[in-house]
This record gives C-alpha cells, structure tokens and sequence, in this order.
C-alpha cells in the first residue's frame, strides 16, 4: 500500500472528445492515461503514464511480438503470475500487473492474492458494496504493490479513495468528456492539508443579547485538538472546539461544535466558505487542528435555538480584526496555543486564541479579489 493516490484515466470511453480529455489530464497531472490500443499511446508526452489494460486476454494479437505494446510504460493483464513474468522478461522496459474482476468469493481470493504478489493490480467490483475493497486493503497491507480500483464516476473514486480510512492506492475511471480529469484530481486530493493558524490576541467581549446559534453534529469524532474555524467575517476566524472535553452537569458530545451566531462563516473544503445557517444533513465542513491540519466531515445535523450570545473581538499579529459571535455560556469554549481550552465567558483583553486570516473575500462562498469591506 502507497500513502500517494493515483488518478488513471481510461480514454476508451471519450470517443471523440479523447483529445481534449487528453489534454486536460496532462495539464491536471493525471497520473496515467489507459486504454487497450497502443497507438493512442504514442503521442503522450513522459509525464504520464502509458498504460495498456486488458480485461481479457486480446485474442487478435501476437502477445510475443517484439513491439506489440508500443510506447507503454505499464501493461496490465489477467490471467496467471508466470504467463506475465514471461512477458517481463521479454519485455524488461515495461512493468507488468493483473486484472482481476471480482465477482464472487473465489475472486475475490484471487484479488487478494494479486494484490500481496503484483506490483499492480488493477480491480473491478461487480457489486457496489466496498465490502470486497476493505478485504483486499487488509489482505495487502503490508504489502509493496500498487492497488488501482476501477471507478464509475468521481462520487465512486470519493468513496474508493477513503475505504478503511486508507482507500485505494488509486483509482481507474473512464473518461466521458473534458472536466473528468479535474474532478479526478480534485477527488485524488481530497480535502486535507493543512491551513497556517495565527495566534490571536483578544481585545474585548460583549453580551449582545438574544439571537440565534448554531450547533454542529457531525458524524465524526473530533479529537481533543481540533474543531471548526468560524467567523464574523471571512477574512478572520477563531478556533471553535468540540464539545469533546469533559463537563460538569452533562455528557460529552465529541461529535458537536458550539459554533456560534447563525450569520457566521465556516469552511467547507475547495477554498469554500459557508454560513453556518445553510449547513444541511449531508453536507461537508473542514475540521481543523491546533496544528492547522485537516480532514473533511460530514455534518450529521444543524441545530439552530436562540440563545444569549456573546462578541469576541480580537487581533492578529498583522492588525486584522477577527470576530466572532458565539452562545453566551460557560460550557462554550475556544482553542489557544498549544491546545488550551479556552471559556468563551471567561476570555478577557490580552488571551490569545487561535484563529485563521484567508486572504480572499468571499462571493457566494468563493474566494474573490475584488474590492469588499466588512465591519
């Protein structure tokens, strides 16, 4: 298993767009470009790989053939170990790996085996259930080979990407028309990385009275370091951790965040803020760490009362001002340096909490330069 995520296109379903889906995934970095005829091979430049896959063994051509698989870097093919470790060394200029469709428990058998012994192996799942997947990843975890699994379409190549919080080492997904390069990129890529936190420095605080806020339940456990970033204004967010920390009076509730005022700002993933007001039941939202690392998680539901609220106001070290609206109780906390779980009640001129400066304003949630001022 590989920490890197592959993307392999197959080109054979573009029919006559593949020129322009070719184009794309070059520019979109797509790491392999597959199909069954070698001459759609040719042109394409070394950045990509070339890659022939057959789901069965081609009848119509001599397999013996000094240049048979053309300009191929990587030739995938079913059947047994020997037949390709003769190929391979007929062939040393290219690297051979099986295709397994799995159908049933004896292919899935062999999948598992193809997966601890290939150094690829290329997999197709009759059924939806990623059950068959999770075997594999596990039969083939300690192993050096590649793992590529066959996609439908980018929600499949999501999933296949995430199975036992591992997923694939890669995915194959056929190429309908120019735009499936970049959403097999963007899928690959998923939402983690990492964000720079700032410490911010509170200046004041306020009971503002009756309004409404939002509570967040995921369907995720944050951890003891981490929360959503929320904000008055999308140049500026504080830290908002979970209710994962022990409270007096009532249980722990580490899937929820206390996130604040109904009009504030979250991140969503892509660069994408949010009003809290219009998270759904199956929505996203970034989880975000003391370290500024994060993952995407999916929002179990929204809950939306009226409540004291209370005004933070703080600023950071480059003289932004940051905001943030939140329920005016004890139990509602924020994170400083170092993981330090913060009352909201309690905070007074000069604590310092974490927060994040994104550098764009915001136009129905996308980044934007243009002239915008909030106050």
């Amino acid at each position: 298993m590989n920490d890197a995520k592959l993307c392999w296109l197959d080109i054979r379903t573009a029919a006559s767009a593949a020129g322009a889906v070719i184009e794309e995934a070059v520019h979109q970095r797509i790491d392999g470009i597959v199909t069954d005829d070698p001459s759609a091979l040719a042109d394409l430049p070394p950045t990509v790989s070339k890659v022939l896959l057959y789901r069965t063994e081609p009848a119509d051509i001599d397999l013996g053939a000094a240049d048979i698989f053309g300009a191929a870097d990587i030739v995938i093919l079913p059947g047994p170990t020997a037949a390709r470790a003769a190929l391979a060394e007929a062939h040393p200029d290219i690297e051979f790996g099986r295709f397994v469709e799995v159908v049933d428990a004896d292919s899935l058998e062999e999948a598992c085996q193809a997966a601890r012994q290939e150094t690829w192996c290329v997999l197709e799942f009759r059924d939806p259930t990623k059950i068959p997947l999770e075997i594999v990843i596990a039969a083939a975890a300690t192993a050096d080979g590649t793992i590529m699994t066959v996609a439908s379409n980018v929600e499949e190549a999501e999933i296949i990407f995430g199975v036992l919080e591992l997923g694939s080492d890669g995915v194959v997904m056929p190429a309908r028309a120019v735009g499936d390069a970049t959403a097999l990129r963007r899928a690959a890529q998923g939402p983690g990385g990492e964000l720079t936190l700032v410490e911010l420095e509170v200046t004041a605080t306020a009971h503002i009275g009756m309004g409404e806020r939002a509570c967040v339940d995921t369907c995720t456990y944050f951890r003891p370091d981490e929360g959503i970033l929320v904000g008055s204004h999308s140049k500026g967010m504080m830290l908002c951790v979970s209710e994962t920390h022990p409270l007096p009076y009532m249980p722990t509730r580490p899937f929820r965040v206390n996130a604040g005022a109904i009009h504030s700002y979250t991140l969503a993933g892509h660069g994408r803020t949010r009003y809290l007001s219009e998270l759904r039941s199956g929505g996203k939202v970034l989880a975000v760490d003391i370290k500024g690392r994060t993952r995407m998680v999916s929002v179990g539901r929204v809950k939306i009362e009226s409540r004291p609220l209370i005004s933070i106001d703080a600023v950071a070290p480059n003289g932004q001002a940051v905001n943030l609206i939140l329920q005016d109780d004890w139990h509602v906390r924020v994170l400083g340096p170092g993981g330090t779980v913060l009352i909201s009640t309690e905070l007074k001129p000069g604590d310092r909490v974490l927060g994040y400066l994104p550098t764009a304003d915001r136009h129905v949630g996308y980044p934007i330069d243009e002239f915008c001022i909030e106050q």
